[in-house]
């Protein structure tokens, strides 16, 4: 497995978050609807192993095969693209503005719901035989998910949001590290192995990740959980991607670019880049693309 050193891995992560932040609108919607539909097919999968086998640690286990192909592919999650876009905007790349990496954010949130909602539509179809049925174990069990991370909080009044506050954080201080797990290793093997490793230890702690929140709790309303959109929204959604984006750019981000980034360039460290090249599909694209 190639490695990649983390003075070399910073302008890349760079680059790479100038290339989405710049990316057509056209172009974002897709990827992040795409990005957010794999992530989604994955959660039902991990949940499915649990409850088909008993041992959550093997949902955990498999879980990852969704994240590294849709990173594989160049799809885009809102969790990573809170590291990659704020990056490139301290680095004062051309073009990138505040604006710009809201404008992402927005579009990315959009496009990761719509593609997790489309698949817990489609999974609620599967494990009701069309809504004919009651649901199935494992729509059982996507409903008392729903329950307990959202009217589960809620009975701990603020101590609960706090606590689902830091999960968010937990959540993509671990994601945000699979994200640029993808650009340490060149090949394929190596960025697999690392991408897996702290997504894997995300999931199994149950840690809060807003666009698996999007599949598992529309799923869970859909499948007849116990509990409201304004709950789900309120005791989960909106705190854990706030969670999310404080984790990773104050956990991940912000502690490479520091020591890596524009300190080593201003003691005079060669540049960087010169060696590095781009480790992903999702960082290939790094002509500017307008909307």
């Amino acid at each position: 497995m190639s490695y990649v050193k983390p003075a070399q891995l910073v302008p890349t992560i760079i680059d790479a978050g100038a290339s989405k932040v710049l990316l057509s609108a056209r172009d974002t919607l897709v990827r992040s609807t795409m990005g957010g539909a794999i992530l989604a097919i994955a959660a039902a999968f991990a949940v499915t192993v649990t409850v088909t086998t008993g041992h959550a640690i093997l949902g955990a286990v498999l879980f990852p095969v969704g994240f590294i192909l849709l990173y594989l592919l160049g799809y885009d999650l809102l969790t990573g693209m809170f590291v990659l876009g704020p990056l490139a905007w301290l680095d004062k790349r051309p073009g990138i503005t505040v604006r710009g990496v809201l404008r992402n954010w927005g579009l990315v949130f959009v496009g990761n719901f719509l593609g997790a909602f489309a698949v817990a539509v489609m999974m609620a179809i599967v494990v009701t035989y069309g809504f004919d049925t009651p649901p199935n174990e494992v729509g059982q069990a996507i409903g008392h998910i729903g329950e307990g991370r959202t009217v589960g909080y809620a009975e701990h009044g603020a101590s609960g949001m706090l606590t689902l506050f830091v999960r968010g954080m937990l959540c993509n201080w671990m994601v945000s590290m699979g994200v640029i797990g993808a650009m340490v290793a060149k090949d394929v093997p190596g960025k697999a192995i690392v991408m897996w490793m702290p997504v894997m230890l995300f999931f199994f702690m149950a840690f809060e990740h807003s666009i698996v929140n999007m599949f598992l709790f529309p799923s869970g309303l859909l499948l007849g959980g116990q509990f409201t959109i304004m709950d789900y929204l309120i005791w989960n959604e909106i705190p854990t991607v706030l969670g999310n984006l404080v984790g990773g750019l104050l956990l991940t981000g912000l502690p490479l670019y520091l020591t890596h980034g524009r300190p080593a360039a201003r003691r005079g460290a060669a540049p960087a880049h010169q060696d590095s090249e781009p480790s992903t599909t999702a960082e290939l694209d790094l002509v500017p693309e307008r909307a």
